[in-house]
């Protein structure tokens, strides 16, 4: 039952730009990357855990709007 709550199911489609695809391009030729979309799903869900992350409720709160406090 776990590995069927792990099965990824949804997919998203992203647009680059020219300069933005030769970038990524040169990046995965430069470190050898095969699986782009394990490279792309990895880092993207890293800047969003690292924003929670930062975005958490604190004893020194100075009231600004959170995810958590909205």
């Amino acid at each position: 039952m776990k590995e069927e709550q792990l099965k990824r199911i949804a997919r998203h489609t992203i647009m680059f730009n020219n300069r933005e695809i030769q970038a990524l391009n040169a990046y995965f030729s430069k470190y050898k990357i095969t699986n782009k979309s394990r490279f792309m799903r990895e880092t993207i869900i890293t800047a969003i855990l690292k924003k929670f992350d930062k975005d958490y409720p604190s004893l020194w709160d100075d009231g600004e709007k959170t995810l958590f406090n909205q």
